[in-house]
């Protein structure tokens, strides 16, 4: 395999490179639909916040590829693969709005991030090539934090939301 600026990739590090790149182009639409189906600004910082560092990641992904050799193609075409948000599901988020908007994002962003982190912790322990292993503790520590920030808006916008239980009543 062709050489980066330092060591040589690894067929693990072209796979998590390759996945990467997949990954965020399927986030990237769904990330652009936020400004339009809330108006929450707590939601909308946090989607750019994301779109920030995906966007971020792709970009050395790419080069890295570039780095390597590797085919440019997408070998992840049409898979639908955990963390990767099928045409359904982005179909299906398109005409959502408010709460319901917020809880199927929430569901589609834990889900990428969570596997984004799985796949870059394996690639940190077993790539070779260490610019492509620098990422990756990169994107676990941005989508491990992405996590948090998660959780947490989700955490209160499910605290906000009304019970649609009705009160108990006291015995009497």
């Amino acid at each position: 395999m062709p050489s980066g600026t330092t060591g040589q990739f690894s067929a693990t590090d072209i796979a998590w490179l390759q996945l990467t790149v997949a990954m965020a182009e399927r986030l990237l639409p769904m990330l652009d639909l936020v400004p339009d189906r809330t108006a929450d600004p707590a939601w909308r910082r946090l989607a750019t916040r994301i779109e920030t560092s995906e966007r971020a990641h792709l970009t050395r992904s790419r080069r890295l590829l570039t780095d390597s050799g590797a085919p440019v193609v997408n070998p992840h075409e049409g898979h639908d693969m955990p963390g990767m948000i099928t045409a359904a599901e982005l179909s299906a988020l398109r005409s959502a709005t408010g709460q319901q908007f917020h809880h199927r994002l929430a569901g589609h962003l834990r889900a990428h991030l969570t596997q984004s982190v799985r796949l870059a912790t394996a690639e940190q322990r077993v790539g070779a090539h260490p610019a492509t292993t620098a990422l990756a503790a990169v994107v676990v520590r941005d989508d491990t934090a992405d996590l948090a920030r998660l959780h947490d808006l989700a955490r209160l916008d499910d605290l906000a939301r009304p019970s649609t239980s009705s009160p108990r009543q006291p015995r009497a």
